[in-house]
């Protein structure tokens, strides 16, 4: 039961930061951990848990989403089923102890990113200019969609930055398709995991539920949201702890 209520908890929990900032992963990867599901299996299953949610805010988004920069709306969605897939197979191929080695590395790099969004996009919009071109946008959006299809955490920072770098200036557009972008790369490594049986079934419905409930909470609290950087300033501590507490597990 107490395993039960962590999940519900955490996964509520993420549901409203997912919404209202990102950063979810920060304690739906933990919980799972915590309640006694394998690295590998835990980092599936939280993205299982979470794809709903991407799928909602990128059908909320679906009339902002539209190309800019040098690549298509067809070039970037092909690009990120292929990085999507790629990192789902390398996850495959990782062992469980090198996982293990990785987490909290792949943790403090999602906070860091995390932490300095703001000012990562800033410096990104201030490039200004055509962008890397055709064949380095594709290659800086592949290495982002493959982290995407290995590890979640901090996905959605990586990307607003990348669209910022290959020529993307409308926020909203940005948004729309970072929230594209997550839901196919997330039901892309979902088919993948569960074909390979990295989900756990015992978990992942309690889970998805409480963060479907806390992502349509966290839209109408979003919405009330007054000092967003306090906001941000809490989900960084929360992954800064998460961090530290698998350095020293």
């Amino acid at each position: 039961m107490l395993d039960y209520i962590v999940l519900i908890t955490a996964g509520f929990a993420a549901g409203i930061l997912n919404a209202v900032a990102g950063g979810g992963t920060f304690l739906s990867f933990p919980a799972l951990v915590w309640v006694g599901v394998p690295p590998i299996m835990a980092n599936a299953t939280s993205t299982l848990a979470a794809t709903p949610g991407y799928i909602s805010s990128a059908w909320a988004f679906r009339h902002d989403v539209r190309a800019q920069g040098a690549l298509s709306l067809r070039d970037i969605l092909a690009i990120a089923v292929l990085g999507g897939f790629l990192g789902a197979l390398l996850l495959l191929v990782t062992s469980p102890q090198a996982f293990s080695a990785l987490v909290p590395w792949l943790l403090l790099l999602a906070t860091v990113l995390f932490a300095a969004g703001p000012w990562l996009l800033a410096s990104v919009r201030r490039k200004g200019g055509a962008g890397p071109g055709r064949i380095g946008s594709a290659a800086l959006l592949l290495a982002v969609t493959i982290y995407g299809g290995y590890f979640n955490g901090g996905l959605g920072i990586m990307l607003l930055a990348v669209f910022g770098l290959i020529g993307f200036t409308d926020l909203n557009t940005m948004n729309g398709l970072k929230s594209l972008i997550s839901a196919l790369l997330s039901v892309v490594s979902v088919a993948t995991y569960i074909v390979a049986g990295l989900i756990d079934w015992h978990y992942v419905v309690p889970l998805a539920a409480a963060c479907a409930l806390g992502g349509y909470v966290g839209a109408i609290f979003a919405r009330r949201v007054t000092n967003p950087t306090l906001l941000r300033a809490f989900i960084t501590l929360v992954g800064v702890l998460m961090t530290i507490a698998f350095f020293v597990a």
